[in-house]
Order: C-alpha cells, then sequence, then structure tokens
C-alpha cells in the first residue's frame, strides 16, 4: 500500500509533462520498480554497502578523469548488476539505467555515467527515502544528451531503502 502512495505522489510531479509521456514515465516507474527488487540487484547493492562503496576512494573528479575503457569502469558495466542492466537498457525507450548504493555511489551502470556519486541529486535524495522519483520536465540527459525524464525507485531491503535504480524514459 506503501508503495502505491509513493508511486502516486511521483506521478503527480509528472502532471506538466503531456499526457503521453505521463503514461510512459508511469510504465517505466513501475518497471524500474520491479527490476530493483530483482535478486542480482539486491545482492550487488548489499555487496556494495558492505564494503563502505564498491570502489573505496572514487569521487566525481577522479571518476571523470577516466576513460570510458578504464579497467574500473569496465567493472561496472562488466558485473552480473552491469550486464543486468545493459539488457533492461537494450528496451529503446530508456536511454541509461544506473544502480547506486545507500551513498548514492555508482555500482553498475549501461554505460559510464557523468557522475560517479549523485548524492546531491533529487533522484537520490528522494529515492534514499523510499520514494519513487521522477523529474517533471523534458530535457536532454546529463549523460546522454537524449531528450527524456529522468527517474528513481528505491532498491529496497525488508522496507527500508539501499539503493537506487536510476535511469531516463526517452521522449517521444
Amino acid at each position: 500500500m506503501g508503495l502505491c502512495l509513493v508511486l502516486g505522489n511521483s506521478l503527480a510531479q509528472a502532471a506538466d509533462l503531456p499526457a503521453a509521456m505521463q503514461a510512459k514515465v508511469a510504465k517505466y516507474q513501475k518497471q524500474l520498480v520491479e527490476w530493483a527488487a530483482n535478486p542480482t540487484i539486491l545482492a550487488a547493492t548489499k555487496e556494495a554497502n558492505a564494503k563502505g562503496g564498491l570502489l573505496p576512494g572514487m569521487n566525481n573528479a577522479k571518476w571523470n578523469d577516466l576513460d570510458d575503457k578504464d579497467p574500473i569502469v569496465l567493472a561496472t558495466l562488466n558485473s552480473p548488476a552491469g550486464q543486468l542492466i545493459q539488457k533492461w537498457e537494450a528496451d529503446k525507450n530508456l536511454n541509461k539505467l544506473f544502480l547506486r548504493d545507500q551513498k548514492a555511489n555508482l555500482i553498475a551502470g549501461s554505460s559510464k555515467t557523468l557522475l560517479f556519486n549523485s548524492g546531491s541529486r533529487g533522484s537520490a535524495i528522494n529515492a534514499l527515502k523510499g520514494q519513487v522519483w521522477t523529474d517533471n520536465d523534458i530535457k536532454p540527459d546529463p549523460t546522454t544528451q537524449i531528450k527524456s525524464v529522468q527517474v528513481s525507485v528505491p532498491v529496497l531491503d525488508g522496507g527500508q531503502a539501499i539503493g537506487i535504480l536510476h535511469g531516463s524514459v526517452t521522449a517521444d
């Protein structure tokens, strides 16, 4: 019941979007909620949190200095969670998908993200409170530059937010 209420609040955020985009965003919010409960996603999130982060000492500046083919970057793409996320993101209605830990640090993704840590962003702040979040604008995604609406959902363990699944729904 709480999940429906949280989804309802998030859909209200998207009310400024055209009706067709609202429906598309709602569909993918629900899909992300299901994916966030996947055992591979839960295991990767729990492991990263237990280690104090998948990549100790990493920050946005260090991350930005890494080449797309750096072994550290490739580890986030080639892990079991990264491979699963890439499979899901093959849906052309999504143009990015990232898994983050309880501190909003990257665990896995479909590509090299712009930010290693997104803790100051609404997508992270709200998801870590256990809320589904949706941006209320269609705009170029910072990572992909594709016009889209960003969405995020909490990764839950026993009802507690332990991480974030964050993506962008491509605008038509």
